[in-house]
């Protein structure tokens, strides 16, 4: 086995989801969406892992907001969740898109226009 892939051989995706539970819920279930997300679970271990360690130096309450943050936007990724601690964007909620046409004016055509 290449030295890579040595370091994984002892890891199940039980053993995974079990460190991700003591960190929360939403952690728990962003490993859960990567790794059945994947045709074979083993693909998702570095990304899982890398997440779980992520609470070493940013705290487990913040990891828990940026992973349901992750989970909001639908990115399942290592580097997402990286990159939300990062900009702390685990402290705002995502803003909701306006509903209908962003100004009026009558510039701005709508649908039946075209039809």
């Amino acid at each position: 086995m290449p030295a890579s892939h040595r370091r994984y051989a002892g890891m199940t995706p039980a053993a995974i989801r079990r460190k991700a539970d003591k960190i929360g819920p939403n952690t728990a279930t962003l490993v859960d969406l990567i790794l059945h997300e994947k045709p074979h679970p083993e693909q998702g271990f570095r990304a899982c892992l890398g997440i779980v360690r992520l609470a070493r130096p940013h705290g487990a309450d913040a990891l828990e907001a940026a992973c349901q943050r992750a989970h909001e936007i639908g990115c399942l990724s290592y580097s997402s969740v990286k990159s939300i601690l990062r900009n702390n964007l685990h402290r705002r909620r995502p803003e909701t898109p306006a509903e209908g046409p962003a100004i009026p004016h009558p510039n701005i055509r709508g649908a039946n226009y075209f039809n």
